[in-house]
């Protein structure tokens, strides 16, 4: 009778845990990522695409004033809101300066 002791390779138990580790140490403190990538010719820039990356959460990123997605309407119905409401404000106050533009010209007109 032949005894077969082939053993799957098995990764260690503290691989999961670092790896949490490290993601809740990224998220705490934040990392960036910086770089620049330039084109040129005969030292004629043509193309220059500056890439900037952060990772981090959502506290860390608010406690550093990076906060754009409350702000932004098209990721934030509040702000999309907000924005609806000062548009309307603005029209409002353009429909009254033309009414009053085309009040003047009709008086003009009349002289």
């Amino acid at each position: 009778m032949a005894i077969n002791n082939t053993q799957q390779p098995q990764a260690p138990q503290n691989t999961s845990s670092n790896l949490v580790d490290v993601l809740e140490t990224v998220l705490d403190k934040g990392v960036v990522i910086a770089g620049d990538i330039r084109v040129g010719i005969a030292d004629v820039e043509l193309l220059s695409i500056k890439i900037r990356l952060i990772v981090a959460s959502v506290d860390k990123a608010k406690e550093i004033g990076m906060d754009w997605w409350e702000t932004d309407p098209y990721l934030n119905s509040k702000a999309a809101e907000q924005e609806q409401n000062q548009l309307k404000e603005e029209n409002k106050e353009l429909q009254k300066r033309l009414e009053k533009l085309e009040g003047k010209l009709t008086e003009e007109s009349r002289i």
